[in-house]
């Protein structure tokens, strides 16, 4: 489900189906913190398991893909001093969505045609959404997400460093505490 990443002179791409996005489809990544909110949160715990349901089986029955997110998610929140916790008591509750959808993209060889000799491109663009909800009050205070992603689920090793990427990429956007 998400981007080109460079490393070692190669391009992997992310993996949660078997198209490719066009080159030229930009990757959005953008946060909303709650109005008023005191980001002074220090704890968090997960959301059940149910709650993670993403609608498409190719994720949904790949428990490598949530058991990567959460890992990632855990990695990048402890790094910012957060504590997961498993008991009832943490500030916070975290959970994701995931999505796939088909999309398309016109591309004209001349810009002043008029898609006389225009190409249609369909292809797969993932969303990864990442809540944080007070656990006080059951509000949203923070939400991440990045969308276009390049969806492949062919290669174990390029979903985990997609995920990686994706998830620092959000968690860039995450209030300082």
């Amino acid at each position: 489900m998400f981007a080109f990443i460079r490393r070692a002179g190669f391009v992997a791409s992310f993996v949660l189906s078997l198209g490719s996005a066009p080159a030229c489809a930009p990757i959005h990544v953008h946060a909303y913190t709650e109005r008023g909110t005191a980001f002074t949160y220090r704890t968090y715990t997960w959301a059940p398991d149910d709650a993670f349901e993403t609608g498409d089986a190719r994720l949904d029955n790949n428990r490598f893909f949530s058991e990567q997110v959460r890992a990632s998610v855990d990695r990048e929140l402890a790094g910012r001093g957060f504590e997961k916790t498993l008991s009832g008591t943490s500030d916070l509750i975290v959970h994701f969505h995931a999505t796939i959808t088909e999309e398309f993209e016109i591309a004209s060889t001349d810009r002043f045609e008029h898609c006389y000799n225009c190409g249609a491109t369909i292809y797969e663009a993932g969303t990864l959404v990442i809540d944080l909800v007070d656990a006080r009050t059951s509000r949203l205070v923070w939400r991440g997400w990045v969308e276009k992603l390049n969806p492949v689920i062919d290669n174990q090793d390029w979903m985990e460093e997609a995920i990686d990427w994706a998830v620092a990429r959000i968690m860039k956007k995450l209030p300082p505490t």
